[in-house]
């Protein structure tokens, strides 16, 4: 059985009070109120009423004052709110509805108009609140599956990159440490001059999304190169160097398949393409120099050469933090972007602490 709605009537003469009582006691609870002040506690507190029927002309506080104090308070805010007055000129009508009563009923009252009226308005009601909690379901309905979406993007990113790794047997989890680089950096990063603007919370976190798919190009190098346990003659590292430009490609594809831009494919592409080009220009595939390297692929360069420092590798043994740091500086101006190196130098005591967390096995 649906619980009855509650009416709260408020009129400083009680006759007034107990007229509309009888008339509405049988379909509604109900609750009374002699004066302003009493209204506006009775509205706020307890069970809130879905409607108010409220004079005009009482003391100290009038009709008009209550109804603006209803509408200005979260809780009241949303009760609809008829005049039940004798005040009958166009102007007060006028000015009640303006002030954001949803009627306005001048005495003597007709009980047939009354009753009509606020079960109109009850209606009304029951529908918006219906509407507003639907709504409140689709949104969080919504922010579910949006957060579901996320989670797979991520972890798609996550696999497509592992694959191109799993193929490459020296590097552990680069994935996992090079992401957490990219993201401490950027984040040192975020209040810098020439990297504020671009740099925004949400960038860093697409950052962190995309880097796993630095070297997804991988999987397009022949296995008799990628999988070689020795140093690559200078024909073989010209073929690894396409890696670069494969897994632009195949992210560019991807792409168009969405037939817009993406974000997060616009940043992987950066990252991926351009991760190994250096600042003087003399990095790999398109040979960028400064600027011209995208901001993405300049920090991801920081992240992957640093890991590769720290790492075993067929051709070296894994260098300290510490001869790994002073690589890196040396780098600077040459082969990564100064102020990043130097972003990189305050904060190298948290990458020792990632390449900690996610060493390998």
């Amino acid at each position: 059985m649906l619980e009855k709605m509650t009416v709260l009537i408020v009129d400083d003469v009680p006759e007034n009070i107990a007229i509309l009582a009888e008339l509405l006691k049988g379909e509604y609870k109900l609750k009374m109120a002699n004066c302003g002040q009493t209204a506006l506690v009775a509205a706020a507190t307890g069970s809130i009423p879905d409607m108010i029927l409220l004079d005009i002309m009482m003391p100290k506080m009038d009709g008009y004052m209550v109804c603006q104090r209803l509408k200005a308070d979260e809780r009241t805010r949303d009760i609809p709110v008829i005049f039940l007055t004798s005040r009958a000129e166009i102007e007060d009508e006028t000015k009640g509805l303006a002030m954001g009563a949803v009627d306005y009923i001048t005495k003597p009252i007709h009980a047939g108009i009354v009753k009509s009226r606020v079960r109109t308005q009850l209606t009304l009601k029951s529908a918006r609140d219906f509407l507003k909690q639907q709504n409140g379901r689709l949104e969080e309905m919504v922010l579910e599956r949006t957060r579901k979406l996320e989670e797979l993007q991520d972890v798609t990113m996550i696999a497509m990159g592992a694959l191109a790794e799993a193929r490459d047997p020296e590097t552990g989890n680069h994935i996992r440490r090079t992401q957490n680089y990219v993201r401490l950096l950027a984040g040192r990063l975020q209040d810098h001059p020439r990297f504020s603007d671009f740099l925004s919370p949400n960038t860093i976190s697409l950052l962190y999304k995309t880097a796993p798919l630095h070297d997804i190009g991988k999987v397009g190098v022949p296995d008799h190169i990628l999988l070689k346990p020795g140093p690559l003659t200078n024909a073989e590292f010209e073929q690894m160097k396409r890696h670069t430009v494969y897994g632009h490609d195949a992210l560019a594809a991807a792409e168009t398949a969405l037939q817009g831009q993406e974000d997060f494919l616009v940043l992987a592409k950066q990252i991926a393409h351009g991760h190994h080009e250096k600042w003087d220009g003399s990095g790999y595939p398109a040979s960028l120099a400064g600027d011209a390297i995208p901001i993405a692929a300049r920090i991801m360069a920081i992240a992957d050469v640093y890991d590769a420092l720290i790492s075993r590798r067929v051709y070296k043994p894994p260098f300290s933090h510490e001869k790994s740091v002073g690589i890196v500086r040396d780098g600077r101006g040459t082969h990564f972007d100064p102020d990043m190196v130097d972003a990189f130098l305050e904060i190298a005591e948290s990458f020792r602490q990632t390449a900690e967390t996610y060493k390998d096995s």
